[in-house]
């Protein structure tokens, strides 16, 4: 490996992914007028905002959910790479870079993922001039692996599905975290993943739920992967304290919910861990998703149209602007979101808000193997029996309460069984279970931003 090291390419801080209008105008427009993916201004687009201003989102009609309540899902098929797990990919990376002194050329950057943070690191390793290496189960959807090698980055694949990431994580440890080679972009353990979805996502929420109903957050519903996503409920609950956290996870393997594990369809969550980053105390619930339900809901989101709008009423305009903006883990949100709607209680003034990962362009091969074990063309008929059974026939079966410390002690020792086997000492782990840990972790970003703004300056 080369030791010869180049110029930074420069990217946004924390402050200016959650604020982009707070960029330079000269800036603005240079990043407004790049046209080719491989610019690095779209490192400037890493945010929920695409417009500078509002944040991309969808409301979703009543008559697909059937509750009342405002189901408010953040989208991120806009960001670069197609998914907001770009952000969290940059975010490690630029601090790398500001706190480490990484520069391109030094070492190769290494994304363990199980697709959609892997697509995000080769993406922003090509933008910023590095070679990058992704480590991913090798059943993963086609689309996935495609869209890396597009980037340039190499894959190391392990055996197995998104349940199987626990392989990917030994390989990753294994092979290149203490290999003065390479730089890991640890998602599952590395606090940028948290800063970013605390301090972006997190805001970015507050910020949109502002416009609906009574203006707070009731509760925050998210599928954790590596956990970082559902950090933006650490600062919806600073502004709204009687906001809820809740965690989704694949019946098909409830490890969260009972220590159990299995194979799933679910990509992108289900992991078989509690990941280091999820600050167990504040998640309040974890809630089960059947993983088929989630496939079907996006058969019907992405080609039931006329279904939603015969069927059950859906105004064409609203079931049309949801195609291609959803997969597999946004429908189990979705699902998530209705769930806890009900489980709740909550009316036409309440909000609930989560999120999209990514959009449907990496599912066309998951749509075709759903067809294949269908066995027969899928009609009408099934789309409307799917569309009822998954979101209008969405029950509060299956879900966990978390909120006792009783209940937040099991998670945390399962953490700590699985996190010590990788080098973690106990004291660190046990400190996780205080909240001046994340709050510590939390306010290092004004210190980042000042490092990454002075880099770029520089």
């Amino acid at each position: 490996m080369t030791t010869h090291a180049t110029p930074i390419v420069p990217g946004p801080t924390y402050a200016e992914m959650l604020h982009p209008f707070t960029l330079p105008r000269d800036l603005r427009a240079r990043v407004a007028a790049a046209e080719d993916e491989f610019d690095p201004l779209n490192l400037f687009r890493i945010t929920w905002k695409p417009d500078g201003l509002s944040v991309h989102h969808v409301v979703l009609p009543p008559q697909l959910t059937g509750v009342a309540c405002n189901i408010i899902v953040m989208l991120g098929d806009h960001f670069p790479s197609g998914s907001h797990k770009v952000g969290p990919a940059y975010a490690t990376l630029a601090e790398a870079e500001a706190i480490e002194g990484l520069r391109p050329g030094q070492k190769t950057v290494v994304g363990p993922s199980t697709g959609n943070f892997g697509i995000g690191t080769a993406y922003v390793a090509r933008l910023k001039g590095y070679r990058a290496l992704v480590v991913m189960p090798d059943d993963m959807s086609d689309e996935r692996y495609e869209r890396i090698r597009r980037y340039g980055g190499d894959l190391d694949l392990t055996p197995g599905t998104e349940s199987d990431v626990i392989l990917t994580l030994e390989r990753t440890h294994e092979q290149y975290m203490r290999n003065p080679n390479y730089k890991v972009l640890a998602q599952f353990e590395l606090l940028p993943n948290y800063r970013f979805h605390r301090y972006v996502t997190g805001n970015s929420a507050i910020e949109v739920a502002r416009q609906y109903g009574n203006g707070r957050i009731a509760a925050f519903v998210s599928a954790p992967g590596s956990a970082g996503t559902i950090a933006a409920g650490d600062e919806i609950k600073q502004v709204f304290p009687d906001a809820v956290v809740v965690a989704l996870e694949p019946r098909e393997c409830p490890t969260l919910f009972s220590g159990g594990q299995g194979v799933h369809r679910i990509e992108g969550i289900g992991d078989k861990m509690v990941t280091l980053i999820h600050n167990v105390l504040t998640t309040d619930y974890v809630m089960l998703i059947h993983d088929e339900e989630t496939i079907r809901g996006t058969k019907v989101i992405q080609d039931g149209t006329d279904v939603l709008v015969e069927a059950l009423g859906v105004p064409r305009e609203q079931a049309e602007a949801l195609r291609g903006h959803f997969g597999p883990s946004g429908v189990c949100n979705v699902i998530g979101a209705i769930k806890t709607a009900k489980l709740l209680g909550l009316g036409p003034d309440d909000n609930v808000v989560t999120v999209a990962t990514d959009g449907f362009d990496r599912y066309p091969s998951v749509m075709r193997d759903l067809e294949a074990r269908w066995g027969r063309p899928i009609t009408t008929d099934d789309l409307e029996m799917w569309a009822k059974a998954a979101f209008l026939g969405a029950t509060t079966h299956e879900v966990l309460e978390t909120r006792s410390m009783a209940a937040k002690q099991r998670l945390h020792e399962m953490k700590k069984a699985l996190w010590t086997r990788f080098g973690y000492d106990e004291e660190y782990l046990d400190r996780m279970m205080t909240p001046d840990f994340w709050e510590a972790e939390y306010e290092r970003i004004v210190e980042i931003d000042e490092a990454i703004a002075a880099l770029r300056e520089g």
